[in-house]
């Protein structure tokens, strides 16, 4: 049960670092020296003072970069990478009593799998926003975002499970959204 839950851990933090990528971090960090969080061999850097000064200033310039329009669309370009290896990095620094192979599979697929699905929600929302809005309803957007990933990133370590329930309410809109979509595109364009 607790490579379970290490693991739901893992894959609700990787998935909150596709919207900010030293988010998570920072909360880890500030979970790991205050001993609720324990993270496994080789990881504990994360949780010490010089990590924890690193993301807060990372964390800092990330979300104020977010608030300005046309550099949040060109952040979220820069930022899929490093929120990919976020992932893939917190993943693995959670998961504990598995084998170091088992261990980085998981933190590759699962860990990178929906870091990565964070983060193309995040750039989908930014250029949605930008073409509505000419970028005006950027900074709203960049603060709904920021606020949203340090709630879940602080409810993921507090209750692993809510992960679930998470999975699945996205999961259902995810679903909603496609089958809007499809329907969109069967119904036949009208000329005038």
């Amino acid at each position: 049960m607790e490579i379970f839950l290490s693991l739901l851990m893992g894959v609700g933090l990787s998935a909150t670092s596709g919207f900010r990528v030293f988010v998570p971090l920072l909360i880890m960090s500030i979970a790991s020296l205050s001993g609720y969080l324990e993270l496994s061999s080789g990881f504990e850097w994360i949780g010490s003072y010089p990590a924890l000064v690193i993301f807060l200033v990372a964390t800092v310039v990330e979300v104020l970069a977010y608030f300005i329009p046309y550099v949040d669309n060109a952040l979220s370009v820069i930022s899929s990478p490093a929120s990919v290896i976020a992932g893939i990095i917190i993943t693995a620094s959670v998961v504990t009593g598995m084998s170091p192979l088992l261990t980085w599979m998981l933190a590759v697929i699962a860990g990178g799998g929906f870091s990565l699905a964070g983060r193309v929600t995040s750039s989908a929302i930014h250029t949605g926003s930008t073409a509505a809005t000419a970028g005006s309803a950027n900074p709203v957007v960049s603060f709904l975002e920021t606020v949203m990933t340090a709630v879940m990133a602080v409810l993921v370590v507090a209750f692993p499970l809510l992960v679930i329930l998470f999975t699945g309410i996205i999961g259902y809109v995810f679903f909603k959204m496609m089958k809007r979509i499809r329907r969109g595109r069967s119904k036949p364009l009208l000329l005038k």
